[in-house]
């Protein structure tokens, strides 16, 4: 019979030559998973055997990996803001850029938002994680995606959040009422080319819904209508604050000075590429 140890290292090699990122670290949080383990409780056991029906929890999972599906899937979860949210399918996995942005945020409001949108939800990611930060405010999340959304309100739930995050169907504003004011608006919409897609992992190009990559002329489609549209549902004093390409900030920034923003500040992610573009009012 093979311990602990041994399917560890075998899984290790396989992710190796499979091409995946930190093997080792995969192996062992799967194989943890599958055996309902904590990695400190896996270090523990690792001189035991694994029984027949252990290795058929595992074996399914190694396989997933091996093709590439994004480990967030095969777990059913991840962490965002020190949130666990269920992630699927049927939405972006969450990035720690836009956890990034959740810090840009609280560093550059300078009262609490008592209204808060969040522009294309996915798992509802931003949407709580705001909906957390600022106890006392009202937030709302939109997403054009039906199955998204549905995922959003199970993480709503799982948080108990919806008494405060009202979930809507919206493409971008479609469906909100013209009257409706935001303090804050938050978006991480579409922002790749169809050329970056295709560079990308398998992890993103086979995995992940395309839809929520994508956006046309070069990845800005979606950030300048929003920044066209968000403009009147920000009261005074507002802030829009998105999530961007590397390459768009010129652009974006002239889009939102013919849009009338009083004015526009471009910060960098972690890695110190441009990142994130904020309009205020």
């Amino acid at each position: 019979m093979l311990s602990v140890l041994e399917i560890i290292k075998r899984t290790t090699e396989f992710f190796d030559k499979r091409g995946v990122e930190s093997a080792r670290l995969n192996a062992e949080l799967l194989i943890g998973h599958a055996l309902g383990l904590k990695r400190m409780q896996l270090y523990l056991q690792f001189e035991r055997p694994l029984t027949e029906a252990e290795l058929e929890l595992i074996r399914p999972l190694v396989k997933r990996r091996g093709a590439r599906e994004p480990l967030q899937y095969i777990l059913g979860a991840t962490e965002f803001c020190g949130l666990k949210l269920k992630v699927d399918r049927r939405a972006l996995i969450p990035r720690p850029e836009t956890e990034y942005l959740v810090e840009l945020v609280g560093e550059k409001l300078t009262t609490a938002p008592k209204a808060v949108l969040d522009l294309g939800t996915g798992t509802g990611a931003l949407a709580l994680a705001l909906a957390v930060k600022y106890p006392a405010s009202c937030v709302t999340a939109v997403d054009n995606s039906a199955e998204a959304l549905t995922l959003a309100g199970e993480n709503t739930q799982a948080l108990g959040l919806a008494a405060r995050v009202r979930l809507l169907a919206s493409d971008w504003f479609s469906a909100l009422v013209a009257a409706e004011k935001f303090d804050l608006i938050v978006a991480n919409p579409p922002y790749l080319t169809d050329a970056e897609v295709a560079e990308a992992t398998p992890e993103v190009r086979e995995h992940e819904p395309r839809a929520a990559l994508v956006a046309a002329e070069e990845g800005r489609a979606d950030l300048e209508r929003i920044f066209h549209q968000a403009r009147g549902f920000l009261n005074a004093g507002g802030l829009l604050a998105c999530e961007t390409g590397i390459a768009q900030h010129a652009r974006l920034a002239a889009v939102a000075r013919e849009c009338g923003y009083a004015r526009t500040e471009s910060l960098r992610d972690l890695t110190g590429r441009d990142r994130y573009l904020l309009a205020f009012v």
